[in-house]
Formats: structure tokens, C-alpha cells, sequence
């Protein structure tokens, strides 16, 4: 078992408050994603979890021991951090080696556990070489497997694809999907980058200012978001927010004004009355062109990546607006389209930011 919880989590330093009472349990070899926005505090609590950082208040627990006040070399975890931290005099055997070397353990042991290591990671050719004569990929790898050797109950990773190219980091997704796979185990990763979150994690925890916003699958973030915040932040291109109210209350749904349209919405109003503020929200890849009818859209951008072809534009109130459609458009930058939104596919938020839940 190598389960993670954290019981009432609150950390200062000094008179500045970064976590404020997080809950959360982590479950027996899930894949966690904490993602955020930079300073929302995902960091800190990895830290908090490793030990590198003490709480101020509240409890870490690990396989059902409180390790709260134990040091990280005591909790059974692993670190992989941003920085390779490679000693560049020593070969790539050396350096997944070195933490066994530290603990003193038997030649034949340590040289298994490398060898599993590099195999696993695909290094067993690379043995010999020296970081400096390594890709950025390769090198992280080496860090990982200086992480596997050591056998943790939970491996975590602070942001370890930052330093690598978008080809690189792409790559380095599939690999660490495939670790997870192999290890079987708890791990859990941080990064401000959504894209890794949706692609790796089996639950993603978002975090924003200080507290957690919502936790749940990728899917599950992606089609019934809590807030604004979490609609806006899980997805890409990012989703549209368009401003309107409500026109009317009808058996428990709302109505609301999109350009010269009403359009009844399948969403539970909640405490929504006529009139109240509300925010549309809509995905790029769920609009289309009409030739008739639809709100108004002048195009900015257009960006073709292959299968798709992204515009960005005006619609309504929204300079920053954005629609995804199939490679065969032929919209050029400069032309005023018409844009269907269904009223199925939109999300809905009150003035809070809170979202009203679909039927």
C-alpha cells in the first residue's frame, strides 16, 4: 500500500499564507497531477509531502502513518526535481547508483537494481556516458531511475519536464505514462502546464490561491467544472466565457440573451432569478460555421495545425474568443463569420464564478 493523505493542511512563511486547510487523499498507485497557475501553491505542497517543507498546521500521512514531523529520508518517498542534479563527473551508472552507494548496499544488489533501472528507462546503452554527453531527455531520465533504485512508496515530481522542448516533453509524457504502468505505484506530479495534467494523471487536483478548486478525473474536470476558473483552466484551446443574464425562470431552467438570440438552456438555474448576471461558457471545439443565423464573429488569427485550423476573434464582448474547426476551412484572417452555439454543449456560471450544474 502506498497511499498519501493530507489532513487540514494550512502553511505559512512568516505573515504570508500560501495553504489554507487542504484535504486531500491520494489512493494506492494513482498517477496525481496537482496543477495551477504559478504561486497557487502546488510546489509548497509537494514539499509539505516530501518533508522538505514543514507544516504549519495539519497532518501528512503515509500508509497510514503520520510522518508529519519525520524527515524525508523516514517517509519512503523519492523526489525528482525540475533540475537534473547530475554530478557531471560521474557516469550515467554512477549517478543511478549513487543513493545506493550512500546506503552502503552490496555490490551485486546495486548493480540489479541499476541494470533493472536503465532497462526500464531505456539507458542500458547509455551506461558509460557522462550527463554532458547526454540529450535534456536523457538526463532526466537518469535522474528518474536514481529515484527507481531506491524502491519508494511514492515517487514525486516537481515539474520535471520544464527544462525540455515541446518534442522532448511529448515524449517524455508517453514515458512517464509508461513508467507509471511499469512501476505500478503511487506517484505524484507537479506542473502549471494543463496539457500534462489531462494527459497523464488518473486524478488531477487544481489548486488556486492557496486552496484546492476541485479534484477529479481529467474527463470529469473537463465536462462538469465547478467554476470558472477550473472550466477556464482545464482544456485547450481555453474555454470561451461569453456575458450575459438570465431572461427567464421556466420549471427550474433559465433563459439568456447570446447576440439578438434567446436560448433556453438545459442547465439548472439553482438560486439564478431573472436578471441575474450569468457567464456563458463555451468550447472552441464545440462551435460551428453557419450560413445562417448564429452570433457574429470577425477573425483575427487563424492558425492551422493540421487536422485543425484554430481562429481567434471577436464575438460579442469577448476580444479573446476562439473556435476550432475541421482543416478543410478556408476562413482567412479578416473575414466575419457566423458561429453556431448550442445550447447543450454550453456551461453555465453565476456571478461568484460557481458553475450551475447541466441536466
Amino acid at each position: 500500500m502506498s497511499t498519501v493523505k493530507l489532513k487540514n493542511i494550512y502553511k505559512s512563511f512568516g505573515e504570508t499564507e500560501v495553504l489554507f486547510d487542504i484535504n486531500l487523499e491520494i489512493n494506492d498507485k494513482e498517477f496525481v497531477v496537482f496543477v495551477g497557475p504559478s504561486g497557487c501553491g502546488k510546489t509548497t505542497l509537494l514539499r509539505i509531502i516530501s518533508g522538505l517543507e514543514e507544516v504549519t498546521s495539519g497532518s501528512v500521512i503515509i500508509d497510514d502513518k503520520d510522518v508529519s514531523n519525520a524527515p524525508p529520508v523516514e517517509r519512503g518517498i523519492s523526489m525528482v526535481f525540475q533540475s537534473y542534479a547530475l554530478y557531471p563527473h560521474l557516469s550515467v551508472f554512477e549517478n543511478i547508483a549513487f543513493p545506493l552507494r550512500v546506503a552502503k548496499v552490496n555490490e551485486k544488489e546495486l548493480e540489479e537494481k541499476v541494470f533493472k533501472a536503465a532497462d526500464i528507462l531505456q539507458l542500458t546503452d547509455r551506461l558509460d556516458f557522462k550527463p554532458g554527453q547526454l540529450s535534456g531527455g536523457q538526463r532526466q531520465r537518469v535522474a528518474i531511475g536514481r529515484s527507481i533504485v531506491r524502491d519508494p512508496k511514492v515517487f514525486l515530481f516537481d515539474e520535471p519536464l520544464s527544462n525540455l522542448d515541446a518534442a522532448l516533453r511529448g515524449d517524455m509524457r508517453v514515458e512517464l505514462a509508461k513508467l507509471h504502468q511499469n512501476l505500478n505505484t503511487t506517484m505524484i506530479y507537479v506542473t502549471h502546464d494543463q496539457i500534462e495534467a489531462m494527459t497523464m494523471a488518473d486524478k488531477i487536483v487544481v489548486l488556486r490561491d492557496g486552496v484546492i478548486e476541485q479534484v477529479g478525473s481529467p474527463m470529469d474536470l473537463y465536462h462538469n467544472p465547478k467554476t470558472k476558473f477550473v472550466a477556464g483552466f482545464i482544456g485547450h484551446p481555453n474555454m470561451n466565457f461569453l456575458k450575459t443574464n438570465a431572461t427567464k425562470i421556466n420549471k427550474g431552467k433559465f433563459s439568456a440573451n447570446i447576440g439578438d438570440s434567446e436560448m433556453n438552456m438545459p442547465i439548472d438555474a439553482g438560486d439564478t432569478k431573472s436578471g441575474d448576471d450569468i457567464e456563458i461558457g463555451i468550447r472552441p471545439e464545440d462551435l460551428e460555421v453557419s450560413d445562417k443565423g448564429g452570433v457574429p464573429m470577425r477573425v483575427d488569427v487563424v492558425e492551422h495545425i493540421g487536422a485543425t485550423v484554430i481562429l481567434y476573434g471577436s464575438v460579442l464582448d469577448n476580444d479573446n474568443f476562439c473556435a476550432v474547426l475541421p482543416s478543410d476551412s478556408t476562413i482567412k484572417p479578416g473575414d466575419k463569420i457566423n458561429i453556431t452555439i448550442d445550447p447543450n454543449k454550453c456551461h453555465a456560471f453565476n456571478s461568484s464564478g460557481q458553475s450551475l450544474q447541466r441536466s
